[in-house]
C-alpha cells in the first residue's frame, strides 16, 4: 500500500513538472557530501545523517564530511571522492561556512555550480540541501534555487534551517544533536522515496 502510495505521489511529481530521480539500483552508492552538518558536528559519528540513512535507505552512504570546509576546497576535494566511490547518487549540503564567514555568495554559487558539474558529469545524480543565509535560521539562501533550477535538481531548501529553529534538535547555534541527525536523515529518505530514488 506505501509503495502504491509512493508510486502515485512519484507520478504526480513529474506530471506537475518537479525534478526527480532516476530509482537506485540495489547496492548502489550514495555519497553525502559536505562539511560539519554531513561529518555529523555535535553528535558521535553513529548518529550522524550519513549512517542514519544508510539503516533507513538500505543502500551504502558514504559520509563524505569535512568539519570547518569552505567551497572552494570542497570543490577541489569532491573529484577524487568520486573517483573513489563511484556514487549513484551524492547529496550536496555544502555552504555554511562560506555564509557565517561571509565569503561572498556569487563565489559559493560559482563552486557550487562546478560541484554540481563534476557529480552530473561522473554520471551521478544531486540531491541539492540549501543552507540559509548567515543567521541560520531563514529559508535557503536564494542561490541553492537558482542552482537548483539550472540544473534541474531536486532542492531541499527547507530542511537546514526549520531543524536549526529546535533547540532540542541543536548541539550548538549551528549544528545539530544526534536528535536532529536523525531528523535530517528521515527528511532526506522521505524525500528521495517521493522522489522516486528509492
Amino acid at each position: 500500500m506505501r509503495s502504491g502510495v509512493i508510486g502515485a505521489l512519484c507520478l504526480l511529481l513529474v506530471a506537475c513538472g518537479e525534478p526527480g530521480f532516476r530509482p537506485l539500483a540495489a547496492g548502489e552508492t550514495i555519497l553525502a557530501f559536505g562539511d560539519s552538518l554531513t561529518e555529523g558536528r555535535g553528535a558521535p559519528p553513529a548518529q550522524s545523517y550519513p549512517r542514519v540513512l544508510a539503516s533507513l535507505s538500505g543502500h551504502p552512504v558514504i559520509n563524505g564530511g569535512v568539519s570547518g570546509e569552505l567551497s572552494q576546497a570542497g570543490r577541489a576535494r569532491l573529484p577524487g571522492l568520486l573517483a573513489q566511490h563511484r556514487p549513484a547518487l551524492v547529496i550536496l549540503l555544502e555552504g555554511g561556512n562560506d555564509i557565517l564567514r561571509g565569503t561572498g555568495e556569487a563565489a559559493l554559487k560559482a563552486n557550487l555550480a562546478a560541484m554540481i558539474a563534476a557529480v552530473q558529469g561522473s554520471g551521478a545524480q544531486v540531491l541539492l540541501v540549501a543552507v540559509p543565509r548567515k543567521s541560520l535560521f531563514a529559508d535557503g539562501a536564494p542561490l541553492y534555487e537558482e542552482l537548483a533550477q539550472e540544473y534541474g535538481l531536486v532542492l531541499d531548501n527547507d530542511s537546514i534551517g526549520e531543524l536549526l529553529r529546535s533547540p532540542a534538535l541543536k548541539s550548538d547555534a549551528v549544528h545539530l544533536n544526534g536528535e536532529g541527525y536523525r531528523a535530517l536523515a528521515e527528511r532526506l529518505h522521505r524525500l528521495l522515496q517521493a522522489r522516486g530514488a528509492l
